[in-house]
């Protein structure tokens, strides 16, 4: 039987350092931030653009179902969005079929649904999170408390916003998913490594 790992998280969770470990624990493949790279290539759009579409909610307020609209004539932005949709889930689909894999976000617990996927969503108190994004923040980026809270805040309402578009599910519900971690004070090698049991 194929092991299938999603993983949808919080912005500063640990969710992909979870993913990560976790596929190298289990000696499988991880997708990331090459579902992006992948996309643009195929679509021959700029990797920045491709990126910018799939962390920011669509720009109509109206939901469609893929591949077709409920209006008259065409908006070309919704379009765009719609196609690089479309490309993420084949290509989701395609990795999935390859091999074992971890993948993370992308909304590969919904797109994966038919292959029953062990779905994980990673999160983590608000402080736990502002510390994990402070340790690896870059030397440049100097955000207030309230500022980091706001960006954090932001980036889960602009996914939340995304996934609820496209698949129609509220992102972050418990009952999407089969095991949500709480990583607050977590150890993440540990949380792994109980994960790891669970999946052999």
């Amino acid at each position: 039987m194929a092991r299938i790992i999603t993983i949808g998280r919080e912005f500063g969770s640990g969710g992909r350092e979870v993913g990560k470990r976790l596929s190298d624990k289990l000696g499988i493949a991880y997708y990331d931030n090459e579902i992006i790279t992948e996309i643009a290539k195929r679509t021959k759009l700029a990797e920045g653009y491709v990126q910018h579409v799939m962390e920011n909610s669509p720009s109509t307020l109206i939901p469609i179902t893929i591949g077709r609209t409920f209006y008259m004539g065409v908006d070309p932005v919704m379009e765009q969005n719609n196609a690089i949709y479309r490309e993420q889930s084949r290509l989701v689909q395609e990795l999935a079929e390859k091999s074992d894999c971890v993948i993370v976000g992308r909304s590969a617990d919904y797109i994966l649904r038919d292959k029953n996927p062990l779905r994980l969503f990673i999160y983590a108190r608000m402080e736990a999170r502002m510390e994990r994004c402070r340790k690896r923040a870059p030397e440049q980026e100097h955000f207030t408390d309230k500022e980091l809270k706001r960006h954090i805040q932001d980036v889960d309402r602009r996914r939340a916003k995304y996934y609820q578009f496209f698949t129609g599910q509220t992102w972050g519900d418990k009952l999407n998913y089969d095991l949500c971690v709480n990583t607050s004070g977590a150890d993440i090698p540990e949380v792994v490594e109980a994960i790891a049991k669970l999946v052999k």
